[in-house]
Protein backbone atom coordinates (compact mmCIF):
# COMPACT_ATOMS: atom_id res chain seq x y z
CA UNK A 1 0.00 0.00 0.00
CA UNK A 2 1.50 3.03 -1.13
CA UNK A 3 1.27 6.02 1.78
CA UNK A 4 0.35 9.14 1.42
CA UNK A 5 2.95 12.36 1.28
CA UNK A 6 2.16 14.44 4.51
CA UNK A 7 2.91 18.59 3.81
CA UNK A 8 2.92 20.91 6.46
CA UNK A 9 2.15 24.91 5.43
CA UNK A 10 3.88 27.42 6.78
CA UNK A 11 2.24 31.02 7.07
CA UNK A 12 5.04 33.23 8.21
CA UNK A 13 8.15 33.64 5.82
CA UNK A 14 10.75 31.38 7.36
CA UNK A 15 14.60 32.41 7.60
CA UNK A 16 16.84 30.14 5.23
CA UNK A 17 18.94 29.00 7.53
CA UNK A 18 17.04 27.37 9.87
CA UNK A 19 15.06 25.84 6.92
CA UNK A 20 17.98 24.39 5.56
CA UNK A 21 18.85 22.94 8.97
CA UNK A 22 15.47 21.78 9.52
CA UNK A 23 15.64 19.69 6.19
CA UNK A 24 18.75 17.65 7.17
CA UNK A 25 17.27 17.03 10.64
CA UNK A 26 14.03 15.37 8.52
CA UNK A 27 16.69 14.05 6.25
CA UNK A 28 18.32 12.33 9.54
CA UNK A 29 15.29 11.09 10.89
CA UNK A 30 14.37 9.13 7.63
CA UNK A 31 17.58 7.25 7.09
CA UNK A 32 18.05 6.29 10.56
CA UNK A 33 14.21 5.22 10.24
CA UNK A 34 15.05 3.54 6.91
CA UNK A 35 17.84 1.61 8.87
CA UNK A 36 15.24 -0.42 10.70
CA UNK A 37 11.59 -0.38 8.65
CA UNK A 38 9.75 1.09 5.82
CA UNK A 39 8.33 3.07 7.85
CA UNK A 40 9.28 6.78 7.32
CA UNK A 41 7.37 9.25 5.72
CA UNK A 42 7.46 11.30 2.62
CA UNK A 43 7.09 14.84 3.56
CA UNK A 44 6.51 17.93 1.50
CA UNK A 45 7.23 21.65 3.22
CA UNK A 46 5.38 24.52 1.44
CA UNK A 47 6.47 28.06 2.78
CA UNK A 48 7.91 31.41 1.96
CA UNK A 49 11.19 32.76 2.67
CA UNK A 50 12.32 35.99 4.50
CA UNK A 51 14.72 38.10 1.79
CA UNK A 52 17.40 35.68 0.87
CA UNK A 53 20.25 34.62 -2.06
CA UNK A 54 21.25 31.44 -2.02
CA UNK A 55 24.08 30.09 -4.40
CA UNK A 56 24.20 26.85 -5.88
CA UNK A 57 27.25 24.64 -5.97
CA UNK A 58 27.64 25.32 -9.44
CA UNK A 59 28.41 29.11 -8.34
CA UNK A 60 31.38 30.85 -7.17
CA UNK A 61 30.30 34.22 -6.02
CA UNK A 62 33.03 36.70 -4.60
CA UNK A 63 33.12 37.92 -1.08
CA UNK A 64 32.31 41.39 -2.84
CA UNK A 65 29.44 40.07 -4.30
CA UNK A 66 28.46 38.43 -1.18
CA UNK A 67 28.51 42.32 0.16
CA UNK A 68 26.57 43.97 -1.80
CA UNK A 69 23.53 41.56 -1.81
CA UNK A 70 23.41 41.90 2.38
CA UNK A 71 23.54 45.46 1.81
CA UNK A 72 20.41 45.22 -0.52
CA UNK A 73 18.56 43.87 2.68
CA UNK A 74 18.73 40.54 2.29
CA UNK A 75 20.37 37.35 3.65
CA UNK A 76 23.00 35.34 1.67
CA UNK A 77 23.73 31.46 2.23
CA UNK A 78 25.58 29.26 0.13
CA UNK A 79 24.14 25.51 -0.13
CA UNK A 80 24.73 22.37 -1.67
CA UNK A 81 22.07 21.92 -4.20
CA UNK A 82 22.30 22.13 -7.93
CA UNK A 83 22.07 25.30 -9.80
CA UNK A 84 23.37 28.76 -8.97
CA UNK A 85 22.29 31.98 -7.61
CA UNK A 86 18.57 32.48 -6.88
CA UNK A 87 16.60 34.81 -4.08
CA UNK A 88 13.57 33.25 -2.17
CA UNK A 89 11.11 35.64 -0.64
CA UNK A 90 7.38 36.25 0.35
CA UNK A 91 4.79 36.29 -2.42
CA UNK A 92 7.26 33.07 -3.73
CA UNK A 93 6.00 29.23 -2.80
CA UNK A 94 9.04 27.29 -1.53
CA UNK A 95 8.64 23.59 -1.82
CA UNK A 96 10.55 21.15 -0.14
CA UNK A 97 10.17 17.73 -0.63
CA UNK A 98 11.81 14.67 1.38
CA UNK A 99 11.23 12.16 -0.89
CA UNK A 100 12.84 8.32 -0.76
CA UNK A 101 13.04 8.42 -4.80
CA UNK A 102 14.50 4.24 -4.82
CA UNK A 103 11.22 3.86 -2.75
CA UNK A 104 9.22 5.50 -5.64
CA UNK A 105 11.06 3.62 -8.32
CA UNK A 106 12.05 7.51 -9.58
CA UNK A 107 16.01 8.30 -11.35
CA UNK A 108 17.14 11.94 -10.48
CA UNK A 109 16.13 12.99 -14.07
CA UNK A 110 12.52 11.88 -13.77
CA UNK A 111 11.80 13.22 -10.08
CA UNK A 112 13.30 16.67 -11.34
CA UNK A 113 11.07 16.39 -14.45
CA UNK A 114 7.94 15.17 -12.24
CA UNK A 115 8.30 18.77 -10.16
CA UNK A 116 8.78 20.65 -13.76
CA UNK A 117 5.33 18.90 -14.55
CA UNK A 118 3.76 20.34 -11.95
CA UNK A 119 4.81 23.56 -11.80
CA UNK A 120 3.79 23.68 -15.69
CA UNK A 121 -0.08 22.13 -14.70
CA UNK A 122 -0.06 24.48 -11.63
CA UNK A 123 0.58 27.21 -14.38
CA UNK A 124 -2.01 25.62 -16.82
CA UNK A 125 -5.03 24.08 -15.08
CA UNK A 126 -5.10 27.30 -12.71
CA UNK A 127 -3.91 30.48 -14.04
CA UNK A 128 -4.34 29.25 -17.74
CA UNK A 129 -0.54 30.02 -18.84
CA UNK A 130 0.79 28.03 -20.73
CA UNK A 131 4.77 26.98 -20.58
CA UNK A 132 7.11 27.53 -23.21
CA UNK A 133 9.61 24.81 -23.90
CA UNK A 134 12.90 26.12 -22.84
CA UNK A 135 16.49 23.92 -22.73
CA UNK A 136 16.40 25.21 -18.87
CA UNK A 137 14.82 23.52 -16.36
CA UNK A 138 12.36 25.44 -14.24
CA UNK A 139 8.70 27.17 -15.48
CA UNK A 140 9.25 29.56 -18.41
CA UNK A 141 6.32 31.68 -19.79
CA UNK A 142 8.67 33.06 -23.07
CA UNK A 143 12.19 32.77 -23.94
CA UNK A 144 13.05 35.37 -21.76
CA UNK A 145 10.38 35.23 -18.80
CA UNK A 146 10.81 32.77 -16.32
CA UNK A 147 8.68 32.17 -13.18
CA UNK A 148 9.81 28.52 -11.61
CA UNK A 149 12.93 27.46 -10.74
CA UNK A 150 14.18 24.01 -9.66
CA UNK A 151 17.57 22.70 -7.18
CA UNK A 152 17.62 19.88 -5.99
CA UNK A 153 20.16 17.38 -3.59
CA UNK A 154 20.01 14.15 -3.25
CA UNK A 155 21.63 12.13 -0.64
CA UNK A 156 21.17 8.46 0.01
CA UNK A 157 18.45 8.22 -3.03
CA UNK A 158 16.40 10.41 -0.10
CA UNK A 159 15.63 14.61 -1.89
CA UNK A 160 16.00 17.84 -0.12
CA UNK A 161 15.83 21.45 -1.69
CA UNK A 162 13.12 21.46 -4.55
CA UNK A 163 11.06 24.30 -6.34
CA UNK A 164 9.85 27.60 -6.28
CA UNK A 165 7.08 29.57 -8.01
CA UNK A 166 6.89 33.84 -8.17
CA UNK A 167 3.12 34.15 -7.40
CA UNK A 168 3.01 37.96 -6.55
CA UNK A 169 5.48 40.56 -7.58
CA UNK A 170 6.89 41.13 -4.57
CA UNK A 171 9.89 38.54 -5.56
CA UNK A 172 10.95 40.52 -8.89
CA UNK A 173 12.72 43.49 -7.79
CA UNK A 174 14.92 41.35 -5.82
CA UNK A 175 15.73 39.00 -8.78
CA UNK A 176 16.88 42.31 -10.90
CA UNK A 177 19.84 42.26 -8.51
CA UNK A 178 21.32 39.02 -10.00
CA UNK A 179 22.01 37.07 -12.75
CA UNK A 180 19.63 34.23 -11.71
CA UNK A 181 20.67 31.09 -12.23
CA UNK A 182 22.93 32.03 -14.15
CA UNK A 183 20.82 33.41 -17.02
CA UNK A 184 21.70 36.49 -18.22
CA UNK A 185 19.02 37.31 -20.37
CA UNK A 186 15.88 35.72 -18.49
CA UNK A 187 13.77 38.04 -16.48
CA UNK A 188 11.63 36.84 -13.27
CA UNK A 189 7.74 36.95 -13.65
CA UNK A 190 5.08 35.89 -11.34
CA UNK A 191 1.66 34.32 -11.95
CA UNK A 192 0.13 37.44 -11.09
CA UNK A 193 2.12 39.72 -13.43
CA UNK A 194 1.58 36.82 -16.25
CA UNK A 195 -2.44 37.02 -15.89
CA UNK A 196 -2.52 40.66 -14.77
CA UNK A 197 -4.60 40.27 -12.05
CA UNK A 198 -3.58 39.91 -8.23
CA UNK A 199 -3.33 36.55 -6.44
CA UNK A 200 -1.89 35.52 -3.37
CA UNK A 201 0.30 32.84 -2.13
CA UNK A 202 -2.59 31.78 0.68
CA UNK A 203 -5.28 31.16 -2.28
CA UNK A 204 -2.21 29.45 -4.42
CA UNK A 205 -0.78 26.57 -1.38
CA UNK A 206 -3.97 24.83 -1.56
CA UNK A 207 -3.47 24.66 -5.24
CA UNK A 208 -0.05 23.52 -5.33
CA UNK A 209 -0.68 20.82 -2.45
CA UNK A 210 -3.82 19.22 -5.19
CA UNK A 211 -1.48 19.67 -8.12
CA UNK A 212 1.48 17.54 -6.81
CA UNK A 213 -0.53 14.96 -5.48
CA UNK A 214 -2.38 14.42 -8.86
CA UNK A 215 1.64 14.63 -10.78
CA UNK A 216 3.01 12.17 -7.96
CA UNK A 217 -0.28 9.91 -8.53
CA UNK A 218 -0.16 10.39 -4.79
CA UNK A 219 -2.90 11.20 -1.59
CA UNK A 220 -1.64 14.38 0.12
CA UNK A 221 -2.71 14.02 3.79
CA UNK A 222 -1.44 17.41 6.46
CA UNK A 223 1.27 16.78 8.52
CA UNK A 224 -0.04 15.89 12.48
CA UNK A 225 1.48 15.14 15.17
CA UNK A 226 0.22 11.72 15.40
CA UNK A 227 3.25 9.73 15.00
CA UNK A 228 5.26 12.39 13.85
CA UNK A 229 5.66 14.67 16.83
CA UNK A 230 9.24 14.77 16.23
CA UNK A 231 8.77 15.89 12.73
CA UNK A 232 6.21 18.44 13.84
CA UNK A 233 8.51 19.61 16.78
CA UNK A 234 11.46 20.55 14.50
CA UNK A 235 9.17 22.72 12.40
CA UNK A 236 7.62 24.71 14.93
CA UNK A 237 10.90 25.48 16.56
CA UNK A 238 11.42 26.81 13.03
CA UNK A 239 8.23 28.61 12.93
CA UNK A 240 8.80 30.64 16.38
CA UNK A 241 11.84 31.73 15.29
CA UNK A 242 10.20 33.11 12.61
CA UNK A 243 7.12 34.78 14.70
CA UNK A 244 10.27 36.43 16.53
CA UNK A 245 11.68 38.13 13.03
CA UNK A 246 9.49 41.13 12.67
CA UNK A 247 9.01 42.50 9.38
CA UNK A 248 11.15 42.04 6.54
CA UNK A 249 12.05 44.31 3.83
CA UNK A 250 9.58 44.59 0.47
CA UNK A 251 12.04 45.18 -2.08
CA UNK A 252 15.70 45.81 -1.91
CA UNK A 253 17.18 48.94 -0.36
CA UNK A 254 18.88 50.23 -3.70
CA UNK A 255 20.19 53.26 -1.99
CA UNK A 256 22.30 51.63 0.87
CA UNK A 257 23.53 49.21 -2.00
Amino acid sequence: MVKPILYHVSTLPLRYQPTLLLQNQIHALQLARRRVSADYPDVLLLLQHRPVFTAGRRQNDTLAEEERLRKLGADWVSTSRGGQTTYHGPGQIVGYPMFDIGRMGLSPRTYVCYLEKMLQKLALDEHGLAHYPSEHTGLFLGPTLKVGSIGVQIRHRLTTHGFAVNITCEPTGWFDQVVACGLADVKAESISGAVGKDTSVEEEMPKVVDVFGKIFKREMRELSGEGEDEIMALIAGVEEDARRQGEWLRGPSIASA
